[in-house]
């Protein structure tokens, strides 16, 4: 399977404490945007849910340094997440498996939030 960013969340920017900051065009929620969130095409659509981090306000989201370690390593291996739990596991001198879990557990939330979709692999 292949992890992107919904059309229309953009990356804006890392802190110094390592959390890293999306913006969307949408988003879900309470007290979220009003428009629609787009769908990938693939599995049921996105509900209301976290981010594995905070909302930061409307259509702006955070993610903690774990986080943002699994959206970088996603986005540098063209959203492989096999390749990603894998780096995660070595990074992290925990079993691949487990790595995997984590990583699987917080794809999840974000696609419940809209801003990553799974895509087959080609």
């Amino acid at each position: 399977m292949r992890v992107r960013p919904t059309p229309g969340v953009v990356a804006a920017s890392v802190d110094a404490d390592g959390c890293l900051e999306l913006h969307a065009a949408y988003a879900t929620g309470a007290g979220a945007g009003d428009g629609p969130v787009p769908d990938c095409g693939s599995g049921p659509g996105p509900s209301s849910g976290s981010v594995g981090g905070s909302p930061a306000g409307s259509g702006r989201f955070r993610c903690g340094p774990v986080g943002t370690a699994m959206w970088i390593l996603l986005r540098r291996h063209d959203g492989d997440a096999e390749i990603a739990a894998g780096m995660l596991a070595e990074l992290w001198n925990t079993a691949p498996e487990n790595a995997r879990a984590d990583l699987d557990i917080w794809v999840e939330e974000m696609r419940d939030a809209g801003l990553l979709c799974v895509q087959p692999a080609p």
